[in-house]
């Protein structure tokens, strides 16, 4: 059922922020998950499989241009196609 034939291959590091040089465009048309110390999240807004951390915004806090805050998670990352 699941095609992966056609979908990009899942790059070592992803952010969701367009203005990242991180940012794969062809990625996000597919459903991704993202599996952080074997429990799914889904607030994270960057990650890096190698390094073995995730991004997730700190509640409600902006800085000073009104981008969330970023805290850093360190633990083991694996992400998969839905």
């Amino acid at each position: 059922m699941n095609d992966t034939t056609s979908k990009p291959a899942l790059p070592d590091r992803l952010a969701i922020d367009p203005r990242s040089p991180f940012h794969v465009r062809a990625v996000f048309e597919h459903e991704i998950g993202i599996r952080y110390n074997d429990k799914e999240r889904f607030d994270v807004a960057e990650y890096c499989i190698s390094e073995g951390w995730i991004k997730v915004q700190s509640a409600k806090t902006v800085d000073r241009r009104g981008q969330p805050v970023l805290i850093q998670l360190k633990g083991r990352v694996e992400v998969f196609y839905k």
